[in-house]
């Protein structure tokens, strides 16, 4: 077990140096070669009044006149031990982990996302158990009932949900609770620290918004994974053996249906911590989403660049985490 731990932390470290790369590559190597010029990059962060000389300043303050491994390396160093950035009179320290200052208003990135993190962990968290909890039941419940008018009616559902946009069914929760049945006066962000009432019950609309979505794929996987897995033969050896029916489907034919939710859990988890894009823009929510997509139309690239890697950590960390949880699952995972 303790290889098998060893091995899959590596593989995430390795991973997430890849990713650095691959994103370093992206916003520096390949504008490079589409014929962008540093100094065209570093115009950027002089603003408005660019001039050869605060041009050149910056290119040298940045490494922007250095070959791209040596500015790799300290994109990679400034993160773990941080650095000091020059802005006209005065010497800026960029604390870890330092994803540099926005090219806008030259504030730093890494207080701005810590800033967001809690909106868009809270509205993955809540909808996450929601999707999780309300998908697998319903396709327990219709796996056991397959045929039934009861089957029927939860797949139509989940049809339904796995072709409708989050944008569609935000938007219209919106309209329904907000104007139509004003049971919501106005759907905005309170900080749990607030009021933690105050917290939930703003988030309620838009996780069921988005669980919507998700718990009906979960319901259909779910289904699929107990039709084929109630037919085993153990199950009928464990029925034969007298255990109760409640044992058997939960032990034996549940947890074997488990290994593709486990999959796509981690995978959509790590997505949504890593930027509920549209979610949050439909109910204009400050988080990481939101952040992303106002970075994308200003063009600040090391707000992108930020939020690019936070993201790719979390999902990293999560598929990480769906490994280890294979492991406990199923034991014959270890031994591959």
């Amino acid at each position: 077990m303790a290889a098998y731990i060893i091995r899959r932390v590596f593989g995430a470290v390795l991973l997430l140096l890849i990713v650095s790369a691959v994103t370093f590559a992206i916003f520096f190597l390949v504008p490079r070669i589409a014929g962008q010029t540093m100094d065209q990059l570093a115009a950027q962060y002089v603003g408005k009044d660019a001039n050869p000389l605060s041009i050149q300043a910056v290119k040298e303050n940045l490494g922007l006149d250095q070959p791209l491994y040596l500015q790799y390396w300290h994109f990679l160093k400034q993160i773990f031990v941080g650095a000091d950035f020059t802005f006209g009179p005065e010497v800026s320290h960029c604390g870890v982990p330092c994803f540099g200052y926005s090219f806008k208003n030259h504030i730093e990135v890494w207080p701005e996302l810590t800033a967001r993190i809690p909106v868009t962990f809270s509205l993955a968290v809540g909808a996450a158990v929601i999707w999780l909890l309300s998908g697998v039941a319903i396709g327990v419940v219709s796996a056991l009932k397959r045929g039934s008018l009861l089957d029927r009616f939860f797949m139509g559902v989940a049809l339904a949900g796995v072709s409708l946009p989050i944008f569609f069914t935000g938007m219209l929760a919106l309209g329904v609770f907000t104007v139509q049945w004003p049971v919501w006066e106005g759907i905005n962000y309170v900080p749990f620290t607030d009021s933690p009432l105050d917290w939930a019950w703003n988030l309620i609309v838009p996780w069921c918004s988005l669980a919507f979505l998700y718990s009906a794929l979960y319901a259909r996987i779910t289904r699929a994974g107990m039709l084929e897995t109630m037919g085993e033969d153990y199950i009928r050896t464990a029925r034969a053996k007298g255990l109760r029916e409640s044992r058997v489907i939960g032990k034996h034919g549940l947890r074997a249906a488990l290994t593709p939710i486990v999959t796509i859990f981690g995978m959509d988890f790590g997505l949504l911590i890593g930027g509920a894009v549209i979610t949050e823009t439909v109910f204009s929510f400050p988080g990481m989403g939101q952040y992303a997509i106002k970075s994308v139309q200003e063009n600040d690239l090391p707000i992108v660049m930020g939020v690019t890697l936070v993201a790719a950590f979390f999902i990293v960390i999560c598929n990480l985490l769906v490994d280890l949880v294979y492991a406990a699952i199923d034991p014959r995972v270890r031994l591959s």
